[in-house]
């Protein structure tokens, strides 16, 4: 098997040159498909025009792009010149941009041109940075073949920061083709007859392994100019989708959208989503007739477990993650933190001390426990225990009862300290139409009194990061400020 994302690409050019690779929807902006012969000659060109400017092996090029195909054309390019790209959030501002910046130490950055004045201004922070528009890419040579070491550095892929300033997870070809391989050779085993979808931006991990996993199975892929969940499934069977993932507020999102008489008119074969909120999984399943499949995985360490479909139906509503992707061991250690051990992981943060054990084995910060035969479930995160007058809460187990709540549309607990109980249990909620009182009550006939939140912010919406989590650092960080009894900062 070919052991480099280029090699796939060029192997799929060869075989169905004509065949459909990439779909970009932008909306009001229209569609545009890219075929995989397009995608092969057009990255190449784009490999040129780099290696004219000095790109080479080992060099850290930025990346600021938004959905479209200079995304992963772009990325597709520095692989072939041994290249790591550094993929930017296209919602920075000067200080976190300036920090990843000089983080990854980038000289040169591929930005789109309303972009580059900010790209400047942050640089200015490091000693300056090249900018370059996709267009200085276009119309040059192919240049000589791609660089072919499957353990080069082609990512350094920053972390959604929710817990802390970003880090950058340094990921080679074989992360890439670990997970995308995984996709093709176990469940959900995508192929060439399946049409796969990803909406979110393209400077998060998701998107990215959605490309991998298509050129492997030679699928064609349909990218969204961002989630929009009004419109959401209406785009899936526009397209005749049969595979997507999601993850986060994505599902709660959905499901609270008005039915559609159309909801099961559609091609869909698989759905794959993390964080299913286990007391709405049925519902989602009921309503759009397909399979829910719940997976796990990280941005250091890929894909590494999953729900297969001989025990789904079985594990629908109970949280459980599945077993682990036959290249991933698990282990408990005496905290119940879930290790993770097995080829195509990150080689480590760039300029930190790789955090893995003399065994190879890397630490979640996930609570979990593990069932007589070997299955996952999730009990928590070592950063998101709660300890309320010496008891233990996990703030997952609370969100996921108010997110069970009808009118809960997105909902966050946090701990805010407190001085006779040491921790007190806070909510940040969007429930529209309900109030503190309530969703309290609702809590109560759930949960041993010590779990029910004390304090409450009712809000509008919540700062989302990019893979749809909420940003729980902020929250953090707020509740502290307001941290007196009741509703606060901006109840309706």
């Amino acid at each position: 098997m070919a052991e480099t994302l280029v090699a796939h690409l060029e192997d799929a050019a060869r075989r169905r040159p004509d065949g459909p690779a990439w779909t970009f929807d932008l909306g009001a902006g229209g569609c545009t498909t890219w075929t995989f012969g397009d995608v092969a000659a057009t990255s190449a060109s784009y490999a040129a025009a780099l290696a004219a400017r000095g790109v080479g092996a080992g060099d850290r090029v930025g990346v600021m792009l938004g959905n479209t195909a200079d995304s992963p054309l772009v990325w597709l390019a520095l692989q072939r010149l041994g290249a790591a790209a550094v993929p930017l959030n296209v919602r920075y501002r000067h200080d976190d941009l300036g920090h990843v910046l000089a983080d990854s130490g980038a000289r040169l950055m591929v930005a789109a041109p309303e972009h580059h004045e900010l790209v400047r201004s942050a640089a200015d922070l490091t000693g300056g940075v090249e900018v370059l528009s996709p267009a200085d890419l276009e119309g040059s040579a192919e240049p000589a073949p791609a660089a072919d070491d499957p353990d080069a550095v082609v990512n350094v892929q920053y972390t959604s920061g929710t817990t802390g300033r970003p880090k950058g997870c340094l990921l080679t070809h074989r992360y890439w083709t670990t997970l995308g391989g995984s996709m093709v050779e176990e469940f959900p085993r995508l192929g060439a007859d399946d049409v796969m979808l990803t909406a979110q931006p393209f400077h998060y991990v998701d998107p990215q392994w959605n490309v991998a996993a298509a050129l492997m199975a030679g699928a064609h892929l349909v990218v969204l100019d961002g989630f929009h969940p009004s419109t959401f499934w209406a785009k899936v069977r526009e397209h005749r989708v049969t595979y997507f993932y999601c993850l986060a507020s994505m599902p709660t999102l959905l499901l609270r959208m008005p039915p559609d008489p159309l909801d099961r008119e559609h091609a869909v074969r698989v759905v794959q989503c993390s964080a299913i909120p286990p007391a709405l999984h049925a519902d989602l399943e009921a309503r759009w007739g397909v399979g829910w499949y719940e997976a796990f995985g990280m941005t250091e360490t890929g894909a590494d477990i999953r729900v297969g479909a001989d025990e789904h139906a079985a594990l629908v509503g109970t949280g459980c993650l599945g077993r682990p992707a036959a290249h991933r061991e698990v282990r408990l250690d005496e905290q119940g933190q879930l290790w993770l051990r097995g080829p195509g992981m990150m080689l480590g943060y760039l300029g930190l001390e790789p955090p893995f054990d003399a065994d190879g084995w890397f630490p979640t910060g996930d609570l979990a426990r593990l069932d007589d035969v070997g299955r996952v479930y999730l009990t928590g995160r070592l950063k998101d225990m709660i300890r309320r007058s010496g008891e233990n809460i996990a703030a997952v187990e609370v969100e996921e009862v108010l997110l069970a709540h009808p009118a809960v549309r997105l909902a966050a607990v946090v701990g805010v300290p407190d001085d006779v109980r040491g921790e007190e249990v806070m909510a940040f909620v969007v429930a529209p139409g309900a109030d503190e009182h309530e969703l309290a009550r609702w809590c109560a006939e759930r949960l041993a009194p010590f779990k029910v939140p004390s304090r409450w912010a009712l809000r509008d919406d919540l700062p989302l990061t990019a893979s749809h989590r909420v940003e729980k650092a902020r929250l953090r960080a707020e509740a502290v400020r307001v941290a007196t009894p009741g509703t606060v900062g901006g109840a309706r």
